[in-house]
């Protein structure tokens, strides 16, 4: 158990240095990817593409290795469909990517590197998260 917690720190480490080193925690990076028809900045594509790399090579060893390092087996989702609450969720994550300049990743470490941005951003994310749980089960009944 504990050399699974190290790793999932040192993974948690690495991923938020990689953000850190490209600016992936200011907002006006973020923003300024987005801003195709103003001053358009493509390194965001850079990072993103590197991050796809990276995790097709990763997803090929893991997965050929048959199974999980600390697990019985894989637990990867099973739907592939594409219904309204997919789409109207990713469309409010774009909006409120495109409005703050952050997603979850970036905001949890933004919080600790600049708290006047990310902490405010993360309780927001909460209340969002929590509103759309409440939102979802009123639904259902």
């Amino acid at each position: 158990m504990m050399i699974k917690t190290l790793l999932i720190f040192v993974c948690g480490l690495i991923f938020g240095v990689g953000l850190a080193i490209s600016g992936m925690l200011n907002p006006a990076k973020v923003v300024g990817f987005l801003d195709i028809f103003g001053l358009w900045d493509p390194s965001l594509a850079f990072v993103m593409g590197g991050g796809v790399v990276v995790n097709l090579i990763g997803h090929h060893f893991v997965t050929s290795s048959g199974q999980p390092l600390f697990a019985k087996h894989f637990s990867l989702p099973t739907r592939n469909d594409i219904d309204l609450p997919l789409i109207v969720g990713a469309a409010i994550f774009g909006i409120g990517w495109a409005m703050a300049g952050l997603c979850p990743g970036p905001a949890i470490a933004s919080a600790l590197l600049n708290p006047n941005d990310g902490l405010i951003f993360c309780l927001l994310m909460l209340g969002g998260i929590g509103a759309g749980r409440l939102l979802q089960r009123r639904i259902s009944e």
